[in-house]
């Protein structure tokens, strides 16, 4: 069998965004494209019974929002036209036929929501102030807010109207219905159009107040309250109302561990204006919390009712997807449980039945049906499966271990494909650090293994899916518990494979385990060589520098400039002189989440220590570069790792 190569990344296909009537299923499937460098979806359909694929759109940059709208005949969604055009509000008849763009805003279209059963649909736009003329020259860029830049979106634009607009999907006809000076996000409308929320800042007045809360829109009055009063402060976003709308489901939490603290599923009763909490005994994160390289626009399930008493909800546990069925008295039971990554949902008509995506660490991307009465998972379109047959994947070990303290750590390990009596193997630390590693399809980790190195995959203290505690331990304690973690896991491995060459141990890691492979190199020299890609290395510059430094740092780390040596003491350049691992530091210029100077530093530090070290740099490339960064930069990305491991080897 064939050998998974960087440039398998071509060949797979990513299913997300699903939407279900009748006997089809809907879905999103992207593509990277090598020869235009460049992402690709579209919109398809898999007839249900004929196992018929059926393309509606054709391949663009952006498709998402699929709802069926069996009484108009109409599929609805937001897509660009082409890859140049802002996405707008398109239609397609059900039973065939050209796509119609039902809006057209200059500065598109970000959201909308359909009345069910009617021909009403809300949608978000904005409009720039006008100009007279372009500006022939550069303009300065004035600042004047804490929050003024977005990794991903580059500078704010504050002199932006953000607007409501309500359509009428059959004549088009248009109307602005609210408008406001600060960014929200329509959520929710009322049946009878008597009332919309949206979330916005929590504190507008007051820019140091991290967060949104729900607002209420009296579509009659035009006024604007908040929804929940003055005993909810923390953080509630809308997910879905039942049928008779006399129940809302609402995430939320009250930011008691600040960025932390778990999701939990709140139920709002609208007769009573009563809000409770329905999972807060469970210490589950609610949603998706699993990092992978692989998946492309991923809603994730979301909140789905079955009926005016029962919904649907998923959760993140122990590195995998759960599903539970949540009722109105406060009961919630376990529905599926099994080892994989559900990535999206969409129920049929009758509401006994899921549709969802999912992904294993050997399934890339898949459809599969689960009906609510039995829970039997069965599987039905594989897009990747040719590909899958005809080239060999690793199915990793998964394991637990004592971490410091004894606690229980988990961990996946994946095998070189080809065995040999001795091999390195690389320590690989997910970012976050509030999210996991799971049981989902890991391109890099898979390519790795087929150039003979064994990856080490673990889900030290400080990530998500393992309770409140666990995710909490590491606040105002970074590079110390969760370090001895990740070492303890390191001699596990070790311990249970004396195929490891001890001797040829790599580390490597992005985000937050950037920083982490910074701190690794600066207090062991246990492995042989190190990659440190969008790190952090200095949280004083830090605190000034990422769009969100001022707040994760006072979060996470508990400190701000005051005590600037406590973050001097948890950043790895004040311990650089310990180093004596070579180094390769990989960075994004564009990532405004760890902004480039941070590998800068390290760089510099390492030279200063006559460290090996090599700073390579990705142009046009945010946070995100692993994961949907330019196709050809991505490839450069895992050929740099890739010849910096070979190159300090004994392979």
């Amino acid at each position: 069998m064939k050998r998974i190569t960087k440039e398998s990344l071509f060949d797979l296909k990513s299913i997300n965004q699903l939407a279900q009537c009748y006997y089809r299923s809907y879905f999103t499937q992207t593509e990277m494209n090598q020869k235009k460098n460049r992402y690709e979806t579209s919109l398809q359909s898999i007839d249900l019974k004929t196992k018929e694929i059926r393309q509606w759109f054709s391949k663009t940059s952006t498709i998402h929002s699929i709802t069926v709208a069996p009484n108009l005949g109409k599929l609805i969604f937001i897509a660009s036209e082409n890859f140049e055009a802002k996405p707008q509000i398109f239609t397609i008849p059900l039973d065939g036929g050209s796509a119609v763009a039902l809006t057209d805003e200059k500065e598109g279209v970000s959201s909308y929501y359909w009345i069910p059963n009617t021909e009403i649909l809300y949608y978000q736009t904005s409009e720039k102030e006008s100009k007279e003329e372009k500006e022939k020259y550069p303009q300065p860029i004035s600042i004047s807010r804490l929050t003024y830049k977005a990794d991903g979106g580059g500078f704010i634009d504050y002199n932006k109207k953000h607007l409501i607009r309500k359509i009428n999907i059959r004549d088009g006809q248009a109307d602005t219905v609210m408008t406001s000076d600060e960014s929200f996000s329509l959520s929710y409308v009322q049946k009878d159009e008597n009332y919309l929320l949206f979330n916005s800042a929590k504190d507008p007045e007051d820019e140091w107040a991290y967060g949104q809360k729900v607002y209420r829109f009296d579509l009659a009055t035009q006024e604007t309250t908040a929804f929940f009063d003055g005993k909810y402060t923390g953080f509630y976003y809308f997910a879905a109302a039942n049928e008779a709308e006399d129940a809302l489901v609402f995430y939320g939490n009250e930011f008691d561990y600040q960025f932390v603290t778990l999701t939990d599923i709140y139920l709002y009763e609208v007769e009573t204006g009563e809000l409770k909490a329905l999972t807060a005994d469970l210490d589950i994160e609610i949603g998706d919390a699993f990092v992978g390289d692989f998946q492309q626009n991923a809603k994730g399930i979301g909140v789905l009712w079955l009926d005016n008493e029962r919904f649907v909800f998923d959760s993140s546990e122990k590195g995998q997807s759960k599903l539970y069925i949540g009722q109105r008295d406060g009961d919630i039971n376990l529905l599926f449980d099994q080892p994989l990554h559900l990535t999206s949902a969409a129920l049929n008509i009758a509401k006994d039945q899921l549709t969802v995506s999912y992904s294993t660490p050997t399934e890339p991307s898949a459809l599969a049906h689960i009906p609510i009465n039995t829970a039997e998972f069965t599987p039905f379109y594989q897009p990747n499966q040719s590909f899958m047959e005809a080239h060999q994947v690793v199915d990793p070990e998964r394991f637990w271990y004592k971490g410091y303290d004894d606690w229980d750590i988990q961990g996946w390990y994946l095998a070189p494909i080809e065995a040999k009596a001795s091999h390195p193997a690389i320590l690989y630390i997910h970012g976050g650090p509030q999210v996991a590693y799971g049981e989902t399809f890991f391109h890099e980790m898979q390519w790795l293994a087929a150039e003979g190195y064994g990856v080490i995959m673990l889900n030290p203290r400080g990530g998500n899916s393992y309770g409140q505690e666990f995710v909490a331990s590491i606040l105002g304690d970074y590079g110390n518990h969760d370090f001895d973690d990740l070492m303890l896991g390191v001699d596990a491995v070790l311990a249970n494979h004396p195929e490891i060459d001890a001797d040829q141990l790599f580390v490597a890691g992005g985000s937050y385990g950037g920083f982490m492979t910074n701190w690794i190199v600066t207090h062991t020299d246990r492995f042989k060589a190190a990659v440190s890609q969008r790190s952090i290395s200095n949280w004083i510059s830090f605190y000034g520098v990422s769009d969100i430094g001022a707040f994760f740092t006072e979060f996470q780390l508990q400190n701000d400039l005051t005590n600037y040596q406590r973050l001097w003491e948890m950043s790895p350049i004040a311990h650089a002189a310990n180093a004596k691992t070579p180094i390769l530091l990989l960075h994004g210029q564009d990532d405004l989440r760890c902004p480039q100077e941070q590998a800068e530093q390290m760089y510099v530090a390492m030279k200063k220590n006559g460290v090996e070290t090599k700073l390579i740099l990705f142009p046009q490339s945010s946070h995100g570069l692993s994961r949907n960064g330019l196709p050809n930069l991505r490839l450069e990305r895992l050929q740099a790792i890739l010849d910096w491991f070979n190159a300090h080897s004994n392979k």
